[in-house]
């Protein structure tokens, strides 16, 4: 049993933590390479892409979405994709999507001549079930090693685990108040019980014993 506590809580615990990976912002220091649309065949993973953007018709199966490839400082090539959020989630609020697009074309460079950008966004990046990240953000900064200390996750994460803390003290209190006590009352109970049975089984073989012995 406390196996399947342990597995229980380890479970619920890393759904938590993927779920604050996924949807908290985080940013990349990267250099823009190339802008573009492309029109998107939403399939089983249309999970992981934004809803339709506001002002569009609803229920289409396929849409042009807006993508930003990237290159981080070691080379390794990232590609986001720029779609709005409107009032769906996760919360960001983006309806700016084209200006975004704007403002990326026109920060790109080269290898050669490189400009670094710290690019916001939230999600995963997976080549096999082709899931990008969103941009929801962009702007330079001085070069590949600026460090920007995410203040928002740090602000969300304390008030999170804050929250989740002052829910376990009182959890805990309420048990040690009114479940241990029952709990304890029942087992006292059927120890009570059991002592009880053992006295009777001892009456009875103490009988038993006496009908042997005439």
């Amino acid at each position: 049993m406390v196996y399947v506590k342990w597995v229980f809580w380890g479970t619920f615990w890393v759904l938590v933590a993927a779920f604050f990976h996924y949807t908290l912002p985080q940013n990349d220091i990267v250099r823009i390479a190339d802008t573009y649309e492309k029109r998107i065949d939403f399939g089983e993973n249309s999970i992981f892409w934004a809803k339709e953007d506001s002002g569009n018709a609803t229920g289409n199966v396929n849409r042009d979405v807006f993508f930003i490839q990237a290159f981080y400082e070691n080379g390794r090539p990232m590609v986001y994709r720029n779609e709005d959020t409107s009032w769906g989630w996760p919360p960001y609020f983006k309806f700016d999507t084209s200006n975004l697009q704007a403002e990326t074309t026109d920060l790109k460079s080269t290898q050669d001549a490189p400009r670094w950008v710290a690019l916001k966004h939230y999600g995963w990046r997976n080549e096999f079930f082709s899931i990008y990240p969103n941009a929801v953000g962009v702007k330079p900064v001085e070069g590949p090693d600026v460090t920007i200390i995410p203040w928002l996750n740090i602000v969300i994460l304390v008030v999170f685990f804050a929250f989740v803390w002052a829910i376990y003290v009182r959890w805990r209190r309420f048990r040690q108040a009114r479940i241990d006590p029952v709990l304890e009352d029942i087992g006292d109970s059927m120890d009570a019980a059991g002592d009880r049975i053992a006295e009777k089984r001892g009456r009875f073989s103490r009988w038993l014993d006496s009908w042997k012995s005439k």
